[in-house]
């Protein structure tokens, strides 16, 4: 699912990818240091989520950049395979994005049905 690019929820679903960012380095220091990680498989790892978010932050103006919101949530999620919380983390930040994609689609029905 994506949105038109204006819609009501850009600036919320641009939000959440990037406090996903901050939240997927803050998982690199318990992959380091709790789950035994290697640092650079975490940083390897966490640097794919990254730049997936950071892509989609960019491409929001465009629709391409939701398709790549959603791949950021599938990375993080499987960034639970290093640290067992990040599955947590990811499920919490996918039920966020779905939220937000959802969210304004109904907005967008509804601006769509009053006109």
């Amino acid at each position: 699912m994506t949105l038109d690019p204006g819609s009501p929820m850009h600036m919320p679903a641009m939000g959440t990818l990037i406090c996903q960012v901050i939240v997927i380095w803050l998982g690199y220091i318990g992959m380091i240091q709790v789950s035994d990680v290697s640092m650079g498989v975490g940083a390897a790892w966490c640097a794919v989520a990254t730049v997936l978010c950071l892509v989609g932050v960019v491409g929001l103006r465009r629709r391409w950049g939701y398709l790549v919101g959603w791949a950021a949530q599938v990375v993080t999620i499987g960034l639970g395979l290093l640290t067992p919380w990040m599955y947590a983390m990811g499920i919490i930040f996918a039920l966020i994005w779905a939220s937000c994609v959802v969210l304004g689609r109904r907005l967008e029905t509804r601006q769509e049905a009053a006109q």
